[in-house]
Parts: C-alpha cells; sequence; structure tokens
C-alpha cells in the first residue's frame, strides 16, 4: 500500500509538472524588449513589423507560417514589411521590394522574387538581374529604372537602414511588436513558436 501511495504521488506531481505554462512563462526568454521604446505609425492599432531579406533561406521557409498567420489578422493589429539593409549586399533586394511597393504590385512579386531565388535557383541580385525579373512581371526598363532610381526608394531605404538599426536587429527574420519587443526563430526555436510570441506580445499591448 506504501509503495502504491508513493507512486501515485509521483503520478500526481508529474502531471502537475506537466501543466501548460502560462503566457507570461511560455514566452520568458523568447523576446528582447527593445529599450527604450520606439515610435510606430499605426496609429491606434497594435504594429507588427517582419525585418527580411530575399537571399535569406530562413525568411524564405518562414513565408508560409508567415501567410498563413496572416490570414487570420486581428482588426487591431497593422502588419508592416521592412526589407533588412544590414549590409550593401542586400540594399538591390530592398530597393526591388519598394519599387514592388510603389508600382503596386507587391502580392505579385514578393513570393515570386523568393521562388526565384531559392526553389529555382536563379540569379536575381544585381540591378539588372531584378530588372529582368520584373520585366516578366510586365514592368517595363523605363517604368523600372524610374522607380528603383528615384529619390523615393532611395529614401525608404535609408529608413529600413536605421530602423533595423534602432531595433537592434542583427539577423533575419525578426518580428518587431509595437516598437517594444523582437523575436527571432533563434529565440523561439521554431517558426510556429516564433508566431505564438508574437501573439502573446500582441496580447499584452492589447
Amino acid at each position: 500500500m506504501y509503495n502504491k501511495a508513493i507512486a501515485a504521488i509521483f503520478i500526481l506531481t508529474g502531471l502537475f509538472f506537466t501543466l501548460p505554462l502560462t503566457a507570461q512563462d511560455s514566452i520568458d526568454g523568447k523576446y528582447t524588449d527593445i529599450r527604450p521604446a520606439l515610435p510606430t505609425q499605426t496609429g491606434d492599432k497594435i504594429e507588427v513589423i517582419e525585418v527580411f531579406w530575399y537571399g535569406c533561406p530562413h525568411c524564405y521557409s518562414f513565408e508560409p507560417y508567415l501567410e498563413a498567420w496572416l490570414q487570420d489578422l486581428p482588426a487591431d493589429v497593422e502588419f508592416i514589411r521592412i526589407p533588412g539593409v544590414l549590409n550593401q549586399g542586400w540594399i538591390p533586394h530592398a530597393k526591388a521590394y519598394y519599387t514592388a511597393q510603389k508600382l503596386g504590385i507587391v502580392d505579385k512579386t514578393h513570393r515570386p522574387l523568393f521562388d526565384a531565388l531559392h526553389k529555382q535557383k536563379q540569379r536575381v541580385f544585381t540591378d539588372d538581374e531584378i530588372m529582368a525579373f520584373f520585366a516578366e512581371h510586365g514592368v517595363s526598363s523605363d517604368e523600372f529604372n524610374q522607380v528603383y532610381n528615384s529619390k523615393e526608394v532611395d529614401t525608404k531605404i535609408r529608413q529600413a537602414y536605421f530602423a533595423a538599426r534602432d531595433y537592434k536587429i542583427t539577423g533575419v527574420p525578426s518580428m518587431v511588436i509595437n516598437g517594444k519587443y523582437s523575436t527571432t526563430g533563434s529565440l523561439t526555436g521554431t517558426f510556429e513558436d516564433m508566431l505564438i510570441v508574437v501573439d502573446e506580445l500582441i496580447e499584452r499591448e492589447r
């Protein structure tokens, strides 16, 4: 009887310790505080930013998870993409994103550019290679050059550089929540957990 009682205690104790952690405990150590907190550009909405680079295989792997997450984006959350400019070699891809944004074709070029680089193993890194990619999506060389080399895109590149610096981004993909927190796959372990952490931090901001 004594042994059975002890066994029962261990079973109950085991069950106790395998219960889910609280929301606060579950994300402990899986995000970084941004201090001081930075201003947002989304008014009353909770701002969620992804910092990415088209050449990054991890960003490519993260994209399907992010796309699924965006399908259920709450009405009080606004999502923004910022192309990473962590070194000079990333600038052409950042310019490609902002060119597509200016032309209103991000939905047509964003995933295809990822696919071209990582699935089809195409070289789309230089200005000319990016122009050829845009031509495949119906953008003339004149229209491309007018936007790609514009002062407006150059300004956005500078803003993206300083944003990543201020958010203390050291790798991609990174998610920034309301100018106060950032998280990465290396902190969370998996992309699924990365988005769980994002959701918990959104709830905290509510």
